[in-house]
């Protein structure tokens, strides 16, 4: 018999996340089993499982069930990937990848947020990710491609320089625009300089750090 929290988790995937025409399978199973309530703060845990975002500190938010779900449904990882996800937040999105993909290694710019996600991690036996604090948009740059990128915040324009950390026959997934009409955008690499492009979805999150729109000066 399941607890109440977990026919509450059941209840979130089915009743919000396969409405939303999440349907993959895969998907749908990492979202009912990864323990989304242990990578909320204990502040907002009674609102694990709401149709909302929740606060976790600097200005981030931890994205609704339904659009963590529709961003694991488009980047499609599979086991033996190796995974960059830029802006780990809360942790829960990081486990939900390592449960799809070979390898994760996440970013997070917030010391203590990358702590307290490497905290989360461990408690749920996540062994396959990393998270390493450092700013993506700052002076990181990494020591191998990866087979597929996800970006947790919006952005205004891409930065170019993603796109080299992907290798040929890759994706990259991406929320791209100006608030409050950003498109989740999918880039594929066919080739080392061709690309294609794909918006899936529309939304509006917070910026990343970094990545904000220019600012506008009005007289």
């Amino acid at each position: 018999m399941l607890t109440q929290t977990e026919q509450a988790r059941q209840n979130m995937v089915e009743n919000q996340v396969r409405t939303w025409e999440v349907l993959d399978a895969r998907v749908l199973d990492v979202l009912r089993n990864v323990p989304r309530e242990d990578f909320v703060p204990a502040s907002h845990r009674n609102l694990a499982f709401a149709d909302i975002e929740l606060p976790i500190g600097h200005g981030e938010v931890m994205l609704k069930p339904v659009v963590e779900g529709r961003l694991l449904q488009a980047l499609v990882p599979q086991a033996g990937e190796k995974v960059l996800e830029i802006g780990t937040g809360s942790g829960f999105l990081t486990a939900c990848l390592a449960r799809l993909a070979g390898s994760v290694t996440s970013l997070e710019r917030h010391a203590d947020l990358a702590e307290a996600a490497r905290a989360r991690l461990a408690a749920a036996q996540v062994r396959n990710a990393k998270v390493e604090t450092t700013d993506a948009f700052g002076d990181f740059q990494p020591d191998e491609a990866f087979d597929a990128i996800v970006v947790g915040g919006a952005t205004f324009a891409l930065p170019e320089r993603l796109r080299g950390w992907v290798r040929p026959g890759g994706r990259l997934l991406a929320i791209v625009g100006e608030s409050p009409a950003q498109q989740v955008t999918l880039y594929q690499r066919a080739g080392d300089s061709r690309w294609s492009s794909a918006s899936l979805f529309e939304t509006d999150l917070p910026y990343l750090h970094g990545a904000e729109p220019p600012r506008r000066f009005t007289l």
